[in-house]
């Protein structure tokens, strides 16, 4: 599990100083070498990510840090199929309004509800840069479940943000796996009839 914060003190000449966790807790430990890449060497008051470890001793170090907005060495790749499969989930639906499948109105609500997303994420990457107030999760996912996991996925790549938090990237596809199946379930005979139901009642 991957862990926020900022490192607060650094020694340079010594090559270690200390992270504080994004929301309070005991300082962290940071050795330069625990960095997953040297692009750059620290100068303290970066925001960056990291994993908790404990040594033999029990103290809590930090390692694979990375600083925000890079890549972690050893994580997955940042492949162009996910946003292949949102582009191309988008296009289904305007074919499906196109052929009179759908309302106008479904496409509607995933376009809205996709640029809500991007700028929900966009928003709390850059609460994040600032340290300051974050978006709660559960609103990112919110976001998703209700038609934005396009928008979402785009931000996420867009901003590389919450791609290296397995948790979040499982809740995240949940969204999109329902979001799939509702779509599904519209298409189908039982939904058809209920939206011939609803537009009548309309």
């Amino acid at each position: 599990m991957r862990h926020q914060g900022r490192i607060t003190t650094w020694k340079d000449d010594k090559g270690f100083g200390f992270i504080t966790p994004n929301g309070g807790g005991e300082p962290v430990f940071l050795h330069i070498s625990s960095f997953s890449g040297r692009s750059r060497r620290p100068e303290g008051n970066e925001l960056v990510t990291y994993e908790r470890v404990t040594d033999d001793k029990g103290r809590t170090q930090a390692r694979k840090v990375a600083y925000v907005g890079e890549r972690v060495e050893g994580a997955p790749g940042r492949s162009v199929l996910p946003l292949l499969f949102a582009a191309a989930f988008l296009l289904f639906i305007g074919a499906a309004v196109f052929y009179g499948r759908l309302p106008v109105a479904i496409l509607g609500l995933y376009g809205a509800a996709s640029v809500a997303a991007f700028i929900a994420y966009w928003a709390d990457k850059s609460a994040a840069k600032r340290n300051q107030w974050r978006t709660q999760e559960s609103t990112l996912h919110l976001f998703a479940l209700l038609g934005g996991w396009p928008g979402a996925l785009a931000a996420q790549r867009v901003f590389r943000h919450k791609t290296s938090k397995s948790s979040f990237q499982a809740v995240y596809w949940i969204t999109v796996v329902l979001n799939c199946a509702a779509l599904g379930w519209l298409l189908s005979p039982y939904g058809a009839q209920t939206l011939e139901a609803v537009r009548g009642a309309i």
